[in-house]
């Protein structure tokens, strides 16, 4: 038991090695990270800790203790726990359409989100730029969510 225990936290450890890679730190534009470049920083959904959306169901803000990069964007936790489980899988943590505002991508555009304005649906994580904007994603969701899923592979790359 130990032993696979130990194996496991070397393939942790390697994975988070290769999320630091200088060739994943490159800008992307998948990632929202708008407005952060100006204080030297790179940071996803605004530095908050995007496993707590999950586990408590609250948006919490991460700390530089707890980083780790990944898509070409810093990404803060609150624990260390919280970074492991981010490393162990990042797609299930991380926001949908990369943090950008999910009613924005229904109707086929790119806008800015609030890290404080969520929605966890099906266990995936969805960002609303605004209130008003997120009171209307919630009367269609299911079909909001739709359409952004069909819009979202050829805006990522805007």
């Amino acid at each position: 038991m130990r032993a696979v225990r130990n194996q496991v936290v070397a393939a942790l450890a390697l994975v988070a090695v290769l999320l630091d890679a200088p060739s994943v730190q490159a800008q992307s534009r998948e990632i929202f990270t708008a407005g952060q470049a100006q204080h030297g920083t790179n940071l996803a959904i605004g530095g908050y800790d995007p496993v707590t959306y999950h586990s408590i169901n609250q948006a919490v803000p991460g700390t530089g203790q707890f980083r780790v990069s990944w898509k070409g964007a810093e990404w803060r936790f609150s624990s260390q726990q919280n970074r492991d489980l981010f490393v162990a899988t990042p797609e299930r943590y991380a926001p949908q359409y990369g943090g950008w505002c999910a009613f924005a991508l229904a109707h086929g555009a790119k806008s800015p989100s609030d890290p404080t304005i969520f929605d966890v649906v099906g266990g995936r994580l969805y960002l609303n730029q605004n209130p008003g904007t997120q009171t209307s994603w919630r009367r269609a969701r299911d079909s909001m969510i739709q359409r952004a899923d069909q819009h979202w592979p050829r805006i990522a790359q805007q």
